[in-house]
C-alpha cells in the first residue's frame, strides 16, 4: 500500500499540465488592453497613430497616478475614497497661489513661483492622506468611512475656496514671475508628454519600494494578515499611515498636472475619478482584501480603462453608453478576481478534507 508521503512525492514529479484558463485570468489586463486595441484600430484609422497614443497615454497618465496611490492602500486591505477630492483640491490650490494671495493687512499681494505652487498643492495632498491614514491607523475608523468623509470635507473646501466657481488662466505673468505652468501639461521631453514621463518615474520608484524594501514586504505582510504581521514585529499602523500619505501625494501631483493641462482649475475636477482608480486596480488583479497586487498590473488596468474611454470617444459612442461599457469591465473584472484568488482557497479547503480522510482511515 502506498504511504501518504510518497504518494505526494509521485505527484509532485508530475509534469503540470498547462492550465490555459488560469493563464487567461492571469493575463486578463494584458488581454484586454490588446483587445481593445485591435478593435479601435480597426473601428478608426486614426486610433493607432503615433499622435493619438500619446494624446491617450497623456490622459491615462491622471489615472494611473490615482491608481497607484490606490493599490497601495488597496494592499493593505483599505480604501481611499478621498482621491479624487484631492486631486480636484490640490489643482485648485495651485490655482489659487497663482492668480496671487492677497494679504490684506500689508495692502500687497504675493505671487509665488511655479515651483513653490505646486510644491504647496502637493504637500497639502499628502497632509489630507496624513489624516487619512491617522483616522484609519490610530482612531480605528473604517477606511470606507474616514476617506468618505475626507471626500465631502476636501471637496467642500474646495468649493468654498472658489465659490464654486473655475479658476481659469494659468498662464501667470512674466512680469510677475509666475508663469511656465503650463509647461507640466504641454511640453514634451523626446516626444513624451511630462505626464506620462512623471508617470513613469512614480510607477517605477513605487514598484522599487514593493520588490526590493523592507517596507514592501511589511505592506503585503500588513494586507495578508494584520494581526499575524503585528505579532511578527511589523509596524502595521505606521505602514497604514505612509500608504494613505503616498495616495494623497498621488493625487496631488496628478491634480497638478491635470489643471496644466487645461490651465484651469475646478473644485469639481476628480469627481468620481475614485471609482476609476479603483477600477484600476482591481481590472489589474489586485485583490481588494488585502496582501496581493502588482504595479504591472495597475499600469495595464489603468491603460484598460483609459484607452477604452478614448476609444469610445473617438468611433463616437455616446457618453451614456461609455458608462456602460466600463462598469462592465469593472463587473467581469471583479469576477475574474474572485475566480483567480478563490481556487486557491477551494484547494485548501479540499486538501485539508483529504488529509482528514486519510488520518481518519489510519486511526485503529
Amino acid at each position: 500500500m502506498t504511504s501518504a508521503p510518497a504518494a505526494a512525492a509521485a505527484g509532485s514529479t508530475t509534469p503540470k499540465k498547462l492550465d490555459i484558463s488560469k493563464l487567461l485570468i492571469e493575463g486578463r489586463a494584458f488581454l484586454a488592453l490588446a483587445l481593445i486595441i485591435v478593435v479601435f484600430s480597426v473601428l478608426s484609422p486614426n486610433f493607432l497613430t503615433v499622435d493619438n497614443l500619446l494624446i491617450m497615454a497623456s490622459h491615462v497618465a491622471i489615472f494611473a497616478l490615482l491608481s497607484l496611490g490606490m493599490l497601495l492602500v488597496v494592499l493593505t486591505g483599505g480604501i481611499d475614497l478621498s482621491v479624487g477630492s484631492t486631486l480636484g483640491f490640490s489643482a485648485v490650490i495651485a490655482g489659487f497661489l497663482l492668480r496671487g494671495v492677497p494679504i490684506d493687512v500689508l495692502g500687497v499681494t504675493l505671487y509665488p513661483n511655479v515651483l513653490v505652487s505646486v510644491l504647496i498643492a502637493v504637500a497639502l495632498g499628502g497632509l489630507i492622506g496624513l489624516i487619512n491614514g491617522v483616522l484609519v491607523a490610530r482612531f480605528k475608523v473604517a477606511p470606507f468611512v474616514a476617506t468618505l468623509g475626507m471626500l465631502y470635507v476636501v471637496r467642500g473646501v474646495a468649493l468654498l475656496m472658489t465659490n464654486g466657481r473655475t479658476v481659469n488662466d494659468l498662464s501667470g505673468d512674466e512680469g510677475l514671475g509666475n508663469t511656465g505652468f503650463e509647461w507640466l501639461g504641454f511640453n514634451r521631453v523626446l516626444g513624451i508628454p511630462i505626464g506620462v514621463l512623471i508617470m513613469v518615474v512614480v510607477a517605477l520608484v513605487i514598484a522599487l519600494v514593493l520588490a526590493r524594501t523592507t517596507f514592501g514586504r511589511w505592506l503585503y505582510a500588513t494586507g495578508g494578515n494584520a494581526r499575524a504581521a503585528e505579532l511578527s514585529g511589523v509596524p502595521v499602523k505606521k505602514v497604514t499611515v505612509w500608504v494613505y500619505v503616498v495616495a494623497g501625494l498621488c493625487s496631488a501631483i496628478a491634480g497638478v498636472i491635470l489643471a496644466s493641462t487645461l490651465t484651469s482649475a475646478s473644485p469639481t475636477a476628480g469627481n468620481t475619478y475614485e471609482l476609476t482608480a479603483i477600477a484600476g486596480v482591481v481590472i489589474g488583479g489586485a485583490a481588494l482584501s488585502g496582501g496581493r497586487g502588482t504595479v504591472r498590473g495597475t499600469l495595464l488596468g489603468a491603460f484598460v480603462i483609459g484607452f477604452l474611454s478614448d476609444g469610445l470617444v473617438l468611433v463616437g459612442v455616446s457618453a451614456y453608453w461609455q458608462t456602460v461599457f466600463v462598469g462592465a469591465v469593472i463587473v467581469i473584472a471583479v469576477m475574474l478576481n474572485s475566480l483567480e484568488y478563490g481556487r486557491p482557497r477551494r484547494r485548501r479547503k479540499a486538501a485539508t478534507a483529504q488529509a482528514a480522510g486519510a488520518d481518519g482511515e489510519k486511526t485503529p
